[in-house]
């Protein structure tokens, strides 16, 4: 398979124009929120070199001051795609600074799936220290999340909006029943077991 490697300013520029990290409004606590766009954080693309540097430069001196949540969105998350890999998510977590680490109170998990749930319940207290995992809230759709967070003060990308739509309709998908890939629904021929029960990968 072929690849490519983007330099350092080009890895920030795209991060830049995909904004996968951005400090906008607040929640119905108060607190900045971070929303974080999962599906946009691949490590085949983005070194997580790079992103400690973006997040040390740009995002963790703002919320040095005061408590803050995350919103991260794992809408599209595909393990084989563009899954940035645990290793580089436990390390990113480790640098974290001190004074940042200790103001964050919340994380809301949007669209999680099955097998992030498996994975979190069974790995997430040994991965990430100082009790993030006790903070990690799931939140199956985006109506939920309006209860924690101001609805007009963050930005949700339309693929988010459109897979939110989609659960209601296909509500197995929550738990890893039905594949959302559009080749595999749009398909005439149901018949076959791994098109009714492909699971979705992680998380």
């Amino acid at each position: 398979m072929s690849s490519f490697v983007l330099s350092t300013a080009e890895q920030e520029q795209l991060i830049e124009k995909l904004e996968i990290f951005k400090i906008r409004g607040r929640d119905k606590r108060g607190r900045k929120v971070l929303r974080i766009i999962g599906k946009f954080f691949s490590a085949r693309i983005l070194s997580s070199e790079v992103v400690k540097k973006y997040l040390d430069e740009k995002i963790y001196p703002r919320l040095e001051n005061g408590p803050f949540s995350v919103v991260y969105l794992h809408t599209g998350v595909q393990r084989s795609e563009n899954f940035p890999g645990i290793s580089n998510l436990r390390s990113l977590y480790d640098a974290i600074p001190v004074n940042v680490k200790d103001h964050l109170e919340a994380v809301y998990f949007v669209h999680p799936g099955l097998q992030a749930r498996l994975f979190l319940a069974t790995f997430g207290r040994f991965l990430f220290s100082g009790g993030l995992y006790g903070k990690l809230k799931y939140v199956n759709r985006l109506e939920f999340l309006w209860e924690h967070v101001r609805r007009n003060e963050i930005e949700i990308p339309e693929f988010v909006s459109d897979h939110d739509e989609e659960l209601e309709y296909r509500p197995m998908m929550d738990y890893g029943l039905e594949s959302d890939h559009p080749r595999v629904y749009d398909a005439p021929n149901m018949d076959s077991p791994v098109s009714m029960y492909s699971m979705r990968c992680i998380s």
